[in-house]
C-alpha cells in the first residue's frame, strides 16, 4: 500500500509540473505569436504610411496612381485582420467578462478606423486613417510583447526552485547500489548520499555523518553538522562525508515543493494588481463609446447629412485612440528601465516598482544580504603573553587544513590573509563533536569548542563568556593560549544603508534563520528598528503577512532560496544580485551589485517614476477635456470644429509630448 500511496503522489506531482510546464510554455507561445505578428504588421505598414494622403501632406510628397486607395485598402485589411486580431478577440473576452479596458478601447479604435476609412475608400466623402490604424496596432503589438515577455520571466522562478533537486538518486536494495530516477523513490527508501551531491528528498541520516549546506533553504550561514538521527532537507548540498538516509518525503509533501508552492500562491495572488492605465482605458472607453455614437445620433437628429455625422464621429474616436495612452505607462517604464540598470537596479514587476513609493518597512535577509555570507575571523585574542595573535592563527591554521568544518575554512582564509606559513601537523585525530587536535614541532595542540572546556572542566575565559559569535579555543599541552571568533561579516555599506532609508521613515528590521544571539548582534551594530530569528521559509511569508495586516506596505530583500515565498509575498521583493537564481526569479527588483544602499536608490527612483507615470496619464488623456467636445462639434454653430486631420494632429501631439516627458525623467 505504501509503494502505491507514494506512486500516486509522484503521479499528481508530474501532473502539476507537466501543467506548470504547459501553462510556460503557452505563455512561450504567445511571445513568438506577439513578435511574429508585430514584425510583420511593421513591414506591412511602411507601405500603408507611404500611400497614406495625410503622411504625404505632412512630408511634403506625392505619390498617386490608380488603383492606388484599393492597394491601400488590401494592405489595411490584412493588418487589421492579422495584426489587430490579438485584439478583436480581446475585446470579445472583456465584454464576455464585464470589464471593457484596454484591449476594448484598441479594438474599438482600429475598427472605426477600419470601418471609416474603408468607406471612403469606396465612396463616402471624409478622409483616410489606415495610418493611424496601421500605427497603433504596431505600437500595441509591441507593448503587449515586452508584457508577455515579463510573465514568462516571473514564471521561471518556480522552475528555478524544482531544479535544486537532483535528477537521480544512489538506492541501496541489499548488498547493491542502483541508480534511479529522484521521481521513482518512495518513502522508506534508503539512498547513499556522496559528498558533493544535492540531497534528494526530505529524510533521515541512518548510517554517516557529514556537513550539510542548508543556507539556499533555511538562512543558516554556516554548514550544519548532521549525525544519525538527525533530518534532512531536499535540496540541500552535502559536504565532503558519506552517509546513508531514509526517504522520508517526496513530491508534493517535500519541504521544497511546499516552497514551490508557496512562492507560486504569492505569485497569483499579486498578479491580479491593476495597472493605472487599465484604468483610464476603462473611463476612456466609456467616454467614447458614450460620446461617439451621441454625436453620431445628435447630428442625424439635427438634420445633419449622414456624412458629416459619421465624420464627427470618427473624429471623435480618432481623438480619444489611445496612442498616447497606450505609451504612457511603456515609455516611462522603457526609460527607467534603462536608467536604473545603469544605476544597479534591475526592474522585473513594473507594477511592484511603481508601488515602492508607498513602501513602510524593509525586511532585509541577513546572510548575504546585510552580511557577507562568509564565516570568517571577526577577532582573535591571546591568553598567554608568550603567543601573538599570529601564533595562535598559525597553530590554529595547522590543524584546522586538515578539517572539513567550515569553520576551519575561515581560520585558513585568516592565516592566507596574514601571509602565515602553515606548518605541518602529525598524528591528526578529531576529537568527536568537539574539535581536532594533533602535534606541531612536537607539541600537541587542539582547537576545541567550548563544550570540550565544560566536559573537561576547564574555566571559560571571562572575555569570552558573552561573546555572541562563534568560539573556538585554541590549546597546547592541554593549556589554552587564546581564542579566535568567527562570525557572518556585515557589509559595509549595509551601516549607510540603513541610516538613509529611517532618514527617509522608513522602519528597518531582520529576518534570519540564525540563532537569537547572532541576530541580536547585528541588530544592534546596525541600529535596526527590529528583527526576526530562527524563522524558517514558510515562517518569513507569516512575518509578512503579519505586517502586511497592519497596514505596512513591506518590501522584502533577500538571497536566497529561504526567501524567495517571502520575496513573491512581500509588495515589493528585492533581490541581491549575487545570490541564487531563484531569488532573482521570485523578485520584483535585483540589486546587481549587492549593495544593500540600492534599496534607498530604488525607492527614490520609484517615486520619480511614478510621477511621471502620473504626469503622462494626465498629458495623455487630459487634452481630451477639450477636444472631444470640439471634435464633437459642440461649437459647431459658433464656427468652432475640429476636422478629423486636426484631430489626428492633437492626437499626435499628446503623444510626443508623453514621449518627450518620459525622456525627462532622471535618477538624482
Amino acid at each position: 500500500m505504501q509503494n502505491n500511496h507514494s506512486t500516486h503522489n509522484h503521479g499528481d506531482k508530474t501532473h502539476k509540473h507537466h501543467g506548470s510546464h504547459d501553462h510556460l510554455a503557452h505563455h512561450k507561445m504567445m511571445i513568438k505569436d506577439f513578435k511574429k505578428r508585430f514584425y510583420i504588421s511593421l513591414l506591412i505598414t511602411i507601405p500603408i504610411l507611404i500611400l497614406s494622403p495625410l503622411i504625404q501632406e505632412w512630408l511634403g510628397f506625392r505619390i498617386d496612381f490608380y488603383g492606388s486607395s484599393y492597394i491601400l485598402f488590401l494592405l489595411a485589411s490584412f493588418l487589421f485582420f492579422y495584426g489587430g486580431w490579438p485584439f478583436l478577440s480581446g475585446l470579445f473576452k472583456e465584454i464576455k467578462d464585464k470589464s471593457p479596458g484596454m484591449m476594448t478601447l484598441i479594438a474599438m479604435a482600429i475598427t472605426v478606423a477600419y470601418v471609416y476609412s474603408s468607406a471612403v475608400v469606396f465612396g463616402l466623402e471624409g478622409m483616410l486613417f489606415f495610418w493611424e490604424l496601421a500605427t497603433l496596432i504596431d505600437i500595441m503589438l509591441l507593448g503587449h510583447w515586452i508584457e508577455m515577455k515579463s510573465i514568462v520571466s516571473a514564471s521561471n522562478a518556480l522552475e528555478k526552485l524544482a531544479e535544486l533537486m537532483p535528477d537521480e538518486a544512489h538506492l541501496i536494495k541489499g548488498a547493491d547500489i542502483v541508480d534511479i530516477s529522484v521521481n521513482e523513490l518512495s518513502e522508506g527508501d534508503v539512498v547513499l548520499i556522496k559528498p558533493g551531491e544535492k540531497i534528494p528528498g526530505d529524510g533521515i541520516i541512518v548510517k554517516g555523518q557529514s556537513y550539510i549546506d542548508e543556507s539556499m533553504l533555511t538562512g543558516e550561514s554556516i554548514p550544519v553538522e548532521k549525525k544519525e538521527g538527525n533530518k534532512l532537507i531536499g535540496g540541500s548540498i552535502n559536504g565532503s562525508g558519506s552517509f546513508e538516509m531514509q526517504i522520508e518525503n517526496t513530491g508534493d509533501d517535500s519541504y521544497l515543493s511546499k516552497v514551490i508552492n508557496l512562492v507560486r500562491e504569492a505569485q497569483e495572488s499579486k498578479s491580479k494588481t491593476q495597472l493605472l492605465a487599465d484604468k483610464a482605458a476603462f473611463w476612456l472607453t466609456m467616454i467614447a463609446l458614450t460620446v461617439g455614437f451621441s454625436t453620431l445620433v445628435a447630428w442625424l437628429f439635427a438634420g445633419e447629412s449622414l456624412t458629416f455625422a459619421i465624420e464627427r464621429m470618427a473624429t471623435v474616436m480618432v481623438i480619444t485612440c489611445p496612442h498616447a495612452l497606450g505609451l504612457a505607462i511603456p515609455l516611462v517604464v522603457a526609460r527607467s528601465t534603462s536608467l536604473s540598470a545603469k544605476n544597479g537596479l534591475l526592474i522585473k514587476n513594473r507594477t511592484a516598482f511603481e508601488n515602492s513609493r508607498k513602501i513602510s518597512i524593509v525586511l532585509f535577509d541577513k546572510t548575504g544580504t546585510l552580511t557577507e555570507g562568509k564565516f570568517g575571523v571577526s577577532s582573535v585574542k591571546s591568553s598567554a603573553a608568550s603567543y601573538t595573535e599570529k601564533d595562535i592563527i598559525k597553530l590554529a591554521s595547522a590543524l584546522e587544513k586538515k578539517s572539513e568544518h567550515p569553520i576551519a575554512r575561515g581560520i585558513l582564509e585568516e592565516a592566507q590573509k596574514l601571509n602565515i606559513s602553515i606548518p605541518d601537523v602529525l598524528d591528526f585525530e578529531a576529537i568527536k563533536g568537539k574539535g581536532v587536535q594533533g602535534f606541531v614541532d612536537g607539541e600537541n595542540v587542539k582547537v576545541v569548542s567550548p563544550g570540550y572546556l565544560k566536559e573537561n572542566k576547564m574555566e571559560i575565559p571571562e572575555h569570552v563568556k558573552d561573546e555572541q559569535l562563534t568560539v573556538v579555543f585554541v590549546l597546547k599541552n592541554d593549556d589554552i593560549i587564546g581564542t579566535i571568533s568567527l562570525s557572518d561579516k556585515i557589509r559595509k555599506d549595509s551601516y549607510e544603508a540603513i541610516q538613509k532609508l529611517k532618514e527617509l521613515g522608513i522602519k528597518c528590521w531582520m529576518l534570519t534563520g540564525d540563532n537569537s544571539q547572532i541576530a541580536q548582534k547585528v541588530h544592534d551594530e546596525l541600529r535596526l528598528d527590529g528583527y526576526f530569528a530562527e524563522v524558517l521559509p514558510h515562517e518569513k511569508l507569516e512575518k509578512v503577512k503579519e505586517l502586511q495586516s497592519r497596514n505596512e506596505y513591506v518590501a522584502m530583500t533577500g538571497d536566497g532560496v529561504n526567501d524567495a515565498p517571502a520575496l513573491a509575498q512581500a509588495d515589493v521583493g528585492i533581490a541581491i544580485g549575487s545570490g541564487t537564481d531563484v531569488a532573482a526569479e521570485t523578485a520584483d527588483i535585483i540589486l546587481v551589485e549587492s549593495n544593500p544602499k540600492d534599496v534607498t536608490s530604488l525607492i527614490l527612483f520609484g517615486r520619480a517614476t511614478y510621477k511621471k507615470m502620473i504626469q503622462n496619464l494626465v498629458w495623455a488623456t487630459g487634452y481630451n477635456l477639450f477636444a472631444i467636445p470640439l471634435a464633437a462639434g459642440v461649437f459647431y454653430k459658433w464656427g468652432i470644429i475640429i476636422s478629423p486631420a486636426v484631430g489626428a494632429i492633437l492626437m499626435s501631439l499628446s503623444t510626443v509630448i508623453v514621449a518627450i516627458n518620459a525622456k525627462l525623467l532622471k535618477v538624482d
